[in-house]
């Protein structure tokens, strides 16, 4: 333990001036980031066919790299996925995280390099958890163990030298044996493909230990909770781990689930944010007090970005980190050690500061509805369903939407599909305040609203218990960073909820 300790330490010291230093000359880091990704991968299959060579400022670098989405880059990833190596990256690339931002028949299957993990992915968390001793100084974090809710990987289906799999896995097993003596559940444990009888073996594991901190999605933590308080007897988490005192988070906003985790937390927590998806660690939340993230700038991803309003339109064109404007909705772009050339996350943000530079994720370009002009994203959805359930007393775990065009004489709407923890005593007055809610956070919701006009009163149905989860289940898709996409401009996942509801 005092080994441990004694490297932590160093460590959070180290990471703590680095931190300072792209905070002070944020442009300058990125710059010199952007030359060193073009040099590194100049001898590239990809590098040759755009001529890296040449590229030697900010001008050529968008000149002579077009912008890519997954589907531009997949040719390329299939053949490294098949054993192929010095495609798109210069080192050896044997893992491949499997997207699962959505849960879509089509898996996206996103390279990680050996830089990728050390100096995105592993500078992540050290960095995280330097800035919350920097915050909380007091706190004795390292004397328990995290446990980390994670996934699993397997052998590629392309080749048996290369694996893929949940990026949490990857991390996993990677992780120097130091950091493996204070974790929880044990390696075999957590990297098991079976979620439900590996969430019941982490419970057993993890009840008899002096659990610290806990990270993974809100909505899988309440499930592993659920299943913790089952075989404990106990009401809450701190009656079973007292020295409990950090939650790490990220991939959906935290705030709908928050009431739920007071209850589990009655002595109090300290919750720490993250923007850490399998194509990058992009993201700490640096300030005790605030849901901001600070964008983390010497992780090899270099940033640019796309201004909503003509993300859509034919070769967007791009601002770096020194055109971009309070409170404007931007997707992001990222060049990365681990061969993602200008790439379309699909991610978008607000930034609230520009010194140092920190935003809030405020949805994705695919998660939103627009089919009547409203243009209602994510972020709008998610802090509607933040207010009417404080006022209305309310808890929920999971939800999905999807607009119903005119049918007839039947007026379009958005039909909503929400499974609660807490239902509402009034379904109807839970409606119309959800509604009121949206109206009062997107004034194009509320244009589109105005007389019921375009838009008449939105629908919501109540789903049964465990429907999201049987879905999932369904889908295999389990367990790990995988995610119910909540809002969509179609309606085939509301339809496959809905039929599953009603057997």
């Amino acid at each position: 333990m005092k080994i441990y300790n004694s490297i932590v330490s160093w460590i959070i010291k180290k990471r703590i001036h680095h931190i300072e230093l792209f905070i002070n000359y944020p442009h300058e880091v990125q710059g010199k980031l952007r030359q060193h990704l073009i040099d590194s991968a100049k001898n590239t299959e990809f590098g040759k066919i755009y001529d890296f060579n040449s590229i030697n400022n900010l001008k050529d670098f968008c000149t002579k790299i077009p912008l890519h989405t997954y589907e531009d880059l997949e040719p390329y990833i299939t053949r490294m996925r098949s054993g192929e190596q010095n495609i798109l990256w210069h080192t050896k690339i044997k893992w491949f995280a499997k997207s699962s931002g959505t849960t879509s028949s089509k898996s996206k299957f996103i390279p990680v390099s050996k830089e990728g993990i050390k100096d995105c992915h592993y500078k992540g968390g050290k960095d995280l958890l330097s800035l919350y001793c920097n915050n909380f100084p007091a706190k004795n974090i390292f004397d328990g163990k995290s446990l980390m809710l994670g996934g699993s990987h397997s052998i590629s289906t392309l080749s048996n030298k290369m694996y893929e799999g949940d990026l949490s896995a990857i991390i996993m097993v990677n992780l120097p044996f130091w950091v493996l003596l204070q974790q929880s559940p044990a390696k075999k444990i957590a990297l098991m493909n079976e979620w439900e009888k590996k969430i019941d073996l982490m419970a057993e594991q993890a009840i008899k230990e002096d659990i610290s901190s806990i990270s993974g999605i809100p909505s899988w933590a309440l499930v592993f909770a659920e299943k913790v308080l089952d075989k404990t007897g106990k009401e809450n988490l701190h009656e079973v781990w007292p020295n409990l005192e950090l939650y790490m988070h990220g991939g959906i906003n935290f705030e709908p689930y928050k009431n739920q985790f007071e209850k589990l937390f009655p002595k109090g927590i300290n919750y720490l944010e993250t923007f850490n998806a399998s194509e990058g660690f992009f993201g700490i939340q640096d300030q005790p007090n605030s849901r901001e993230m600070l964008l983390m700038l010497d992780y090899g991803i270099y940033y640019e970005f796309i201004s909503l309003e003509i993300s859509s339109t034919k070769n967007p064109q791009t601002i770096g980190l020194n055109e971009v404007v309070l409170g404007k909705d931007y997707e992001m772009v990222i060049t990365t050690n681990t061969g993602l050339w200008r790439y379309r996350i699909g991610d978008t943000i607000q930034f609230t500061n520009t010194n140092p530079y920190r935003f809030i994720i405020s949805g994705r370009t695919k998660h939103f509805m627009n089919a009547f002009g409203e243009e209602l994203m994510i972020h709008n959805a998610e802090k509607a369903m933040e207010l009417v359930c404080r006022n209305t007393q309310t808890e929920i775990l999971e939800f999905t939407a999807a607009p119903k065009h005119i049918t007839g004489k039947q007026k379009a709407f958005h039909e909503w599909l929400i499974e609660f923890k807490k239902e509402p005593k009034d379904l109807v007055e839970f409606t119309s305040k959800f509604d009121e809610a949206l109206k009062s956070l997107n004034s194009d919701y509320e244009a589109k609203r105005h007389k019921g006009l375009i838009l008449t009163n939105p629908k919501i149905h109540c789903a049964k218990k465990g429907l999201f989860f049987n879905w999932m289940k369904r889908k295999g898709k389990l367990g790990g960073q995988n995610k119910v996409p909540r809002l969509s401009n179609n309606r085939k996942i509301l339809e496959e909820l809905l039929e599953l509801n009603r057997r």
